[in-house]
């Protein structure tokens, strides 16, 4: 397992099945207060209420201060979480998932790639999708992608709640959070606390097979189980997709405080493509780092022809030193940064020259086949 050093200690941080490295640094951005009331509506979305009245047929819930009424978040949005089940020829796991689109006929199911993958890759086996009230179904898989550890299944079983989508790009540190998943198996489990820090650089999987997660960290319990389900904000709507956590070096197993969610407004557009076409794409720069490189941001090694950089003017033996205005302090921070965007976006990246001094480039990302 890899080790992040410490002040304080030795952590490792991993999933059901590999392991990942967390590095990087933290940024929040600006949020609006919530009220002190919300409503839930016959459709079981949360809204806040600035007034405290609620339409005809709503439930008023109570929001005080900064704390949430989470059993209100579960019981609207618990329905919406499911649990899976893996079984292959190499043995048997299980993990969460949640329901994003719903028609009459068939429900399309998110979760982590690493979830489904030895599924996915065997030649035998089952997938199975455990609702909120105990019904199973077998699912196929539709597409997953695991640069961005993400998948998409599908069950025969139409008119599920769907989980309402929040903006993963207006959370601060300190709002109060509310997971919802199968951790060790146990179903429609829910725990709560706070987004920790934000923009967390993670890597997982093993090495060749990197996913690239610029996730948000929170103290709520997340456990091995949980990988896949939901990270809801004070709204009741999904602003995560939860997918590792930290462990002690010296084995202890459980939650410390330290998980890690993807972002849902990133995870969309990869989800949108999955359901689509099975296939997704992820943004190109247009670099290589060099990887021996250990001072404090990304060395460029060398470009790739006719890419973004390449076409910027940055010149190899550069040193990225942030990419729209957040600090990058690694090969990864850089990855994962580039990775969060869609291709096609223009960003601002600022390095340190070979010669010396520094340079602002505008670099259009391009795109390349996900896997």
């Amino acid at each position: 397992m890899n080790i992040l050093n410490s002040t304080a200690t030795k952590v490792g941080v991993g999933f059901a099945a590999g392991a990942i490295f967390v590095g990087g640094i933290s940024n929040a951005a600006p949020s609006i207060t919530p009220g002190s009331k919300a409503c839930v509506t016959s459709t079981n979305a949360l809204y806040l209420s600035k007034n405290g009245v609620c339409g005809n047929g709503q439930k008023v819930v109570s929001i005080s201060g900064d704390s949430i009424d989470v059993s209100a978040i579960a019981a609207t949005a618990g329905p919406s979480v499911v649990s899976l089940e893996v079984a292959t020829p190499s043995g048997s796991g299980s993990g969460s998932g949640w329901v994003y689109k719903s028609n009459a006929l068939s429900t399309f199911i998110v979760t982590n790639n690493h979830v489904v993958q030895e599924f996915a890759l065997s030649s035998s086996g089952r997938l199975i999708v455990e609702l909120n009230n105990g019904d199973q179904y077998p699912a196929t898989i539709v597409g997953r992608d695991s640069n961005y550890d993400l998948a998409v299944v599908r069950i025969s079983k139409g008119n599920l709640p769907e989980l309402t989508l929040g903006d993963s790009t207006k959370l601060v540190v300190g709002d109060p959070v509310v997971a919802i998943g199968s951790p060790l198996g146990l179903a429609s489990t829910v725990t709560s606390g706070i987004i920790s820090a934000l923009n967390r650089p993670v890597t997982t999987g093993s090495y060749g097979q990197e996913s690239y997660v610029n996730a948000i960290q929170t103290d709520a319990a997340i456990n091995p189980g949980n990988s896949g389900g939901a990270l809801l904000d004070g709204s009741g709507r999904i602003i995560g997709i939860n997918s590792a956590i930290a462990t002690l070096s010296s084995g202890t197993s459980g939650s410390i405080g330290l998980g890690f969610s993807i972002p849902i407004t990133e995870a969309k557009r990869t989800i949108d493509e999955l359901i689509n076409s099975g296939k997704s794409t992820r943004p190109v720069l247009g670099i290589f780092f060099d990887t021996t490189y250990t001072g404090v941001g990304a060395k460029i090694a060398r470009l790739s022809s006719g890419e973004g950089a390449e076409k910027a003017g940055i010149p190899a033996g550069s040193i990225i030193k942030s990419i729209d205005g957040v600090r990058i302090t690694d090969e990864v921070a850089a990855i994962v940064k580039i990775r969060s965007y869609a291709p096609g976006t223009t960003v601002s990246v600022v390095v340190e020259l070979p010669a010396g001094g520094t340079k602002t480039f505008s670099v259009k990302l391009g795109s390349a086949p996900s896997s």
